[in-house]
Order: C-alpha cells, then structure tokens, then sequence
C-alpha cells in the first residue's frame, strides 16, 4: 500500500486552516471587540505559518508571519481590531492560498501590496520604515527596564509526535531563544530495549528559563501543539531560580487548552518558592483526558475523494450482478439458490445505502463559502447585506455539492446586483437598510431543495418581456405564463442590466445555471413579487450514482424513469389512444395533463399493447404523461454515463445494465417535462 504523500497531506490541512480563519475573520467582522475569535485567528495563523516551515514552504511562513504579527498586536491590546484590518487579512489570505497551491510560482510584488495594506490597516508609520518594521509592537515612549523572569517549564509530548512532524528540539530552541536556558532531559518513561517502539516518543523534558520576556511568548512556543500535550509552567521566585530544581517542591498547574486564554492567579500575600500560573480548581485526571483526545482521533479517518469513487463503482457492479444473479433464481426451483440470492441482495442493499451515506455532505460544507463572498461583495457595492442560511445540517452526495459551487455563485451574485436595492432605496421604500439573502436547503423525498432568496425588489417583467422581444426569444405579444415570462432570463445571453459592471451585464452565467442543473438531473423554480424579493429553488437529485427507478417498456425496448419524478400511473386503452389522437390530454381530476406517446418519440415501429399506461411526472408544478406499453415494476439504477458521441441526445440523462445484460436507457424527466409544456402551448396556440 502506498503511503500519502507529506506534501499533499499538509495541502489539506492547510486549506482547512485557512477556512477556518476566513471563518474567524468574517465573525469578527459582525463583532470586532470579540477577544476569543481573535485569539482563535491568531492561532491559526499562528499554526498556518509553523506547519508551512515545517514542510517547506517557507514563503508562506514569512508572509503569515507578517499577519500573524498584526493580530498578536491586537490580542495584546496594542492596535484595535478594525473593518480595515480584517479586510486586509481576507485579501492576504488569498494570497496564502496562492502560496500553498503554487509554492514555485511568480507572485509578482502581491505580496508586498497587500503587506502595504495590512500596515496602514493596524496604523501605519512613516515612509522609511519598511513593512515589517511597522508591524512589530510599538515602543513605549519612555524606555523602561525589562524585568527578568526565571520560569520552570515541564512538558511532554504524544507519543506519536515526531511520526507527525513535530521535533522536540526545534521546541528547545525556540525556548533558548527567548533567553538564558538549562534543559534537563527526564527519561525515567523509556522502557526497555526490546520494548521500545523507534518512532514513539517517551522523554519528558524541563526547562529552567531566565528571560525578559512574559508567559505569552513562553505560549507561543507551543501553541502549534498545545491541544495535544502537557505542559506546566511555574514562575520561580528570585532567589531560588539558582536553586536545584530537584531540591524544590513542585506544584504542578496542568494546562490542556491553549494558555493565553487562562487568567493568570492572583499573587498570593505570602509567596511560596514556586508560583503556578493556573489556579486548578480540581484535581486532572490526565491520563483520562490523554485517552479522550486518543479515542477522539480515531473517530475520524481522512480518505481520498477518489477511493470512494472507486468503492461506489464497485458496488455499483455488485448491485447489477446481484440483480442478474436474482433474475436466474426466480426462474430456477432450486430453494437453496433463491435462499442465497435474498440474502445477498439484503447485504447489497444494506452496503449500498452505507455507501450512499459515506459519499453524503451537509450543504454546510457549500453554504460557509458564500459568507466571504457577501462580504466582498458588499464592500465592493456599497450595500449593507446579511447572509441567512438555514438548513445547513442538509446532506447532499458529494459529487452534487462539487457541481453546485458555481452555480449558487452566479446565483447569489444576481440576487445582490440586480435584486437587492441600495441602502437608500431600501429606506425610501420603508424597508430596513440591510438587505437579506437566505440559503436554504431541506430534503423532499429523493430530492434536495436548495432555494436563494433575497428581499429586493423583485423582478421587472416588462423589463423582461421587452429585452426577450428584442432579443427573438419570443414573439412581440406573445402569450406567456408567469413562470414562462421568469424562466426566460435562463436563456443564454439574457441580461436586463442597463450597464456591464464586474457583477452582471454579460449575459452570462444564468444559462450556465440552468444547464449545470439539468446535468444533475435536476429542475429551476422560480417566484417573484414586485417590492418584496425573488426566490430561485433549485430541486437536485440526493445522488447521482444509485436511484431508485421505475423500469417500462416501450415497443421492445426497456427505459427507466426515475422514480422521484413519477406521481402516479394510470391505464391508457387503445379506445382512448385513438380517441385522444389530435388533442394529446389526460383529464387528471379536473385539470388536464398533456402526455406524449414514447412509442412515437423513439420511433419504434411497434403496434401499441391493448392496455397501455401512462406514467405521471413532474418537475416542480410542471407535469407530463409518458405512454408506455408495460410497467415492468421498481428497479435499482445504477447509472452510466452516456458517450461524448450521445452529448446532444436530450432524451437521455444516462443508460443502466439490467440483470439479463441488457442495457436500458434513463430518460431525462426534465427534458420529456419541458417537451410536453412545449406540445401544450402549440396545441393552445392552433386552438
């Protein structure tokens, strides 16, 4: 088995980092005097710039050293925290992107311009002094004489530590560099030689340390690997820093959480030899809290993407040779075969829907990306937005949220541009100054709905109508329905902007939504009301590998419907076929549905059966009838893609393996909706 790459892992971890400041920063955004989110930014980067020198990218660590500088200001009080300030930290964490992903490339002098911009975010100085300079901690106006500190320091590492990266040694040195430092080396936990596991650590080390510097940078030491070891920190009290250290009492303040957030313990009015920093209401049980933090570790196990690809397509195949090996049995007398047959189909079936729940994300994971975009995009627009997001814990398969990225990006956009007014005009037309746009997701049956709502001003639909005249879409006075008319700026080059700014005025984008959804087999609603907002729902299959289908057959030819998008069957007779020859509709509880016959579609060259069906499906509030011979009964689809040669057959979204061999093709319920509303209009219009 290959091992993973150290370089690729630290990419990982790194991109989780860094949304996890993005994070940090935009919640401080909403509350700048928030004390524990900028100590959570602070480590962070803090964290971001060790493991990037630690693996080698050192441009990284030099440039997140500079905002991490920033931020240590401001947890120390020197500089506020300002809108300026995390705004420059979101454009340098761009960059720090940039910097992971192309360590070789040319950055050009970005770095430096936005260095530039962090300086005078956290109050820059004068022109000679150069960037770093002006980031380090300001001087006092009156100099005053460092006090010097002895400090006992004991710690001790996982024993997994330096199987992970972490070098003991490099700890000690950083400790040597705060100032004047003894180590002492305890090796009391090292067990015997044929016990010793070579990359395991055992070595407990303590440090006495004669500095200027406070307890804050003894911190900063360790904060890259505070969660997970133990550490004591103890003032010495003058005269007794030169004293053997065995010779002392110890009183041991054990510290699991990062320090900084610690209060320090009031002096007592006697003070004893050794001063513990922590106050430790209760006794620790740290050999219990070593165990959590173990067990804690082993809950989750990061896999790549692409192993999971490959395990859905192996059972995938499991799915289709157990259907076949099913299909053989009930032909067969043989009990002992159909014994076995059941019960492997009940495993398949509980290893597919494990599989299926392996591949599930929550929306959250594509939801978090569009709190940095709304912030950008207000500053760039002058409008005051707030994102709502509801349904977050909404899980999706995987390979959905991917393809979903860009379309909700073109989405929101359109919703901010175009949507939502500027403060002034939200004022004079008595709403709140701040606009609000709400993503939502919940789940319908084999469906995930994900909806973007905004509360502007609607959309214009004579604005619409004359730019589709104008543009040929439709015919000048043609009669259209309200959800025809809004379904028109999905048309590829449609655009109602009066000007081409960096949001809009293309034309492009919105055509690009709808095709991406209707690649993922799914459909767009959408509502407006004038003065009170718009809403876009997209309604997305949960997977796009197994679905459950309804199998019929028309003429020879075996076809599955997805079985979400079935309503209800009914039985067509060959009388009422020809009856409705010309007209086309079913009368469905006092609404009339058109139906198209597949037999004529696919060209089959078949005689209809004397009972045919008709298959009810819809996409939203749109419904259409399929005519077909012979519902054949429910069937788990595995699906195939279609050809690059099949790309322009619409019909299709896609073909499946049936347990004789044969091959059945998927049909494209969107597609078939949108045909059959299409024979609906021709027919009104020759009425």
């Amino acid at each position: 088995m290959s091992s993973l790459d150290p370089v690729a892992v630290f990419r990982t971890e790194a991109a989780e980092c860094l949304e996890a400041i993005e994070a940090g920063l935009l919640d401080l955004t909403h509350k700048l005097d928030d004390k524990d989110v900028v100590d959570a930014v602070f480590r962070g980067l803090h964290t971001l710039k060790g493991s990037g020198s630690m693996f080698g990218f050192d441009a990284l660590a030099a440039f997140t050293h500079h905002c991490e500088t920033a931020f240590d200001r401001v947890r120390k009080g020197e500089v506020p925290a300002t809108a300026e300030l995390v705004a420059a930290v979101l454009a340098a964490q761009d960059h720090m992107r940039a910097l992971v992903d192309r360590p070789d490339a040319d950055h050009g002098d970005t770095g430096q311009q936005l260095l530039a911009q962090l300086q005078a975010a956290v109050g820059g100085t004068s022109a000679g002094q150069d960037t770093a300079s002006a980031l380090a901690p300001v001087a006092t106006a009156a100099p005053v004489a460092a006090k010097t500190t002895t400090w006992r320091i004991r710690f001790s590492l996982p024993s997994n530590s330096m199987a992970n990266g972490t070098n003991p040694l490099g700890l000690l040195d950083e400790l040597r560099d705060l100032g004047e430092c003894s180590v002492k080396a305890d090796r009391s936990a090292i067990p015997s030689l044929e016990d010793i596991v070579p990359r395991d650590l055992y070595v407990t080390w303590e440090v006495i340390l004669t500095s200027t510097q406070d307890r804050s940078a003894i911190d900063d030491v360790f904060i890259f690997v505070m969660d997970d070891m133990e550490l004591e920190v103890q003032e010495i009290e003058g005269a007794a820093a030169s004293e053997p250290v065995a010779a002392a009492p110890v009183a041991v303040a054990v510290v699991s959480a990062p320090a900084a957030a610690l209060p320090a313990a009031a002096a007592p009015s006697v003070a004893p030899l050794f001063k513990p920093v922590e106050a430790v209401p209760a006794k620790r049980d740290v050999t219990a809290q070593a165990e959590q933090r173990q067990a804690k570790a082993a809950e989750n196990v990061r896999v790549p993407a692409e192993r999971l690809d490959e395990l859905m397509d192996r059972v995938g195949e499991l799915v289709i040779a157990q259907s076949r090996l099913s299909q053989l049995a009930s032909a067969s007398a043989d009990i002992a075969l159909r014994s076995v047959s059941e019960e492997i189909e009940r495993l398949s079936g509980e290893l597919r829907d494990t599989m299926m729940v392996l591949r599930m994300v929550p929306v959250a994971t594509l939801f978090s990306r569009f709190r940095r975009l709304v912030h950008d995009l207000a500053r760039e627009t002058g409008k005051v937005i707030e994102l709502v997001t509801e349904g977050e814990s909404t899980e999706v398969d995987k390979t959905v949220i991917e393809r979903l990225a860009d379309p909700l990006v073109h989405l929101v956009r359109n919703s901010i541009d175009h949507g939502l007014e500027t403060p002034e005009e939200r004022l004079a037309a008595g709403k709140s100054e701040a606009g609000t746009v709400t993503l939502s997701a919940r789940q319908a049956g084999g469906e995930v709905i994900i909806s973007i709502k905004d509360d502007g001003r609607g959309i214009n639909r004579d604005r619409v109508r004359a730019k589709a005249e104008s543009s040929g879409l439709i015919a000048p006075g043609q009669s259209l329905s309200d959800s025809e008319l809004l379904q028109l700026i999905f048309a590829p080059g449609f655009s109602t902007a009066a000007a081409i700014t960096n949001l809009s005025g293309r034309g492009v984008g919105m055509d690009v939504v709808k095709k991406t959804v209707e690649a993922l087999r799914g459909a767009i609603d959408i509502t407006s009301q004038n003065g009170e907002g718009s809403e876009v729902s997209l309604r997305i299959p949960l997977t796009l590998a197994i679905i459950d289908g309804l199998l019929v057959r028309v003429g020879t030819g075996s076809y599955v419907i997805p079985l979400s998008a079935v309503e209800e069957c009914l039985e067509l007779s060959l009388e009422e076929d020809l009856r409705s020859r010309g007209r086309s509709f079913i009368s469905l509880r006092d609404s009339l549905v058109p139906f198209l016959r597949l037999r004529d579609l696919f060209r089959t060259g078949t005689k209809p059966d004397v009972h045919q069906k008709v298959v009810v499906i819809s996409t939203g509030t749109e419904r259409v009838g399929l005519v077909v011979d012979q519902i054949i009964g429910d069937h788990q689809t595995v699906i195939k893609s279609m050809s690059k040669l099949h790309n322009d057959v619409a019909t299709f979204s896609g073909a499946t393996i049936l347990g004789d061999g044969s091959v059945a093709l998927i049909l494209d319920v969107g597609h078939l909706v949108a045909a059959g509303q299409q024979q609906e209009a021709q027919m009104r219009v020759a009425g």
